[in-house]
Formats: C-alpha cells, structure tokens, sequence
C-alpha cells in the first residue's frame, strides 16, 4: 500500500494503521481538535505556528485519510433521558465467521449499542448500550440476546454514575 503522504509534514512518522504522515504540528492540531473541534482553525493555527490557510489543508488532508474519522456532537445521555446505561457481556454460541459476522451485524446495526467490541478472554462481546428506562432496556435484551439463538448467555452491569466518559485518544 502506497503510503498517503502529507505533504505538510515535517518528522515522516507514521500514524497507525492509517498510512498518513503525522509531524507534530499535526498531531498538535488533533490533540486541539479532539478537546473542542468548533475553535476557529485561525487559532489553532496561532496555537501551532501556521497559517490558516495550512490549518484548513492538514484538517482536510487528515480527513481525507481517514485519521479524522468524523466529526459530531457529544450529547449528554441526560439531557435526552437516556438514563440507563449498561455495560454487557455476550457470549455467543460458537466463535464461526458466519456467527460471529452475524452478531457484528446485528449490534452495528442497533442504536442503542453506542460501542461494540469484539473481544477475547471468556466472553465474545462487550458492549455499552444506553436506553430511557428499564422497560426498554428489557425489551432490547429480549431481542439481542434472550431470544437470540447464537447468544449463548449475557451479563448486564448497570452504571451507577457516569464518572467518565470520553471519545479522545492520546496523541503522542
């Protein structure tokens, strides 16, 4: 794979799994971007020593990538009486492609899953799912996963207090 080379970097460092060439201006701008993506690109580009104009092509070109993988508002669960948040841990009845692939599908494919990970160590998925109320909660388990021939059993953990809740990622 051809490497996707921003023209703007300076160090040549890699950025995982993407390909892109992150020099540490780079990585200045994501680090600004993750704590408040809506700062005019005028003062990132004070806080980073560019112009504006440089600010706008690196956002782009990291957008382009695929290091910036989106852009969106983080709504408090509260504000929108989502009150129930449950960590759940899913294991399937065997570990198939097709039932695995199954599974994927249907907990992309549920709003309520907010993440979904496939993982390892005695259990299939971890997932976190918000709902309104107990009520609907009960009926999405239903769904999911006690009437769901490939869950083998599942085990909900209901958060008490929302201690921390995060989407940014370390960039060194």
């Amino acid at each position: 794979m051809a490497d996707k080379r921003n023209k703007n970097s300076l160090l040549g460092q890699k950025s995982a799994g993407s390909g892109f060439v992150l020099d540490r201006q780079d990585r200045a701008i994501l680090r600004m971007l993750q704590s408040d993506n809506r700062q005019p690109q005028r003062q990132i580009a004070e806080r980073v020593s560019l112009s504006t104009a440089s600010v706008q092509r690196r956002i782009a070109a990291m957008e382009e990538a695929g290091v910036i993988a989106g852009n969106v508002a983080l709504v408090d669960p509260e504000a929108v009486s989502a009150t129930i948040t449950a960590i759940v841990e899913v294991r399937l009845k065997d570990e198939r492609a097709a039932t695995v692939d199954r599974a994927k599908g249907l907990f992309r494919e549920t709003p309520e899953v907010q993440q979904c990970f496939y993982v390892t160590g005695g259990v299939s998925f971890v997932l976190i799912i918000v709902a309104p109320d107990m009520r609907s909660y009960e009926g999405l388990t239903r769904r999911l996963f006690a009437e769901n021939e490939i869950v083998e059993n599942f085990r909900t953990l209901v958060a008490l207090d929302r201690v921390k809740a995060g989407t940014a990622i370390v960039i060194p």
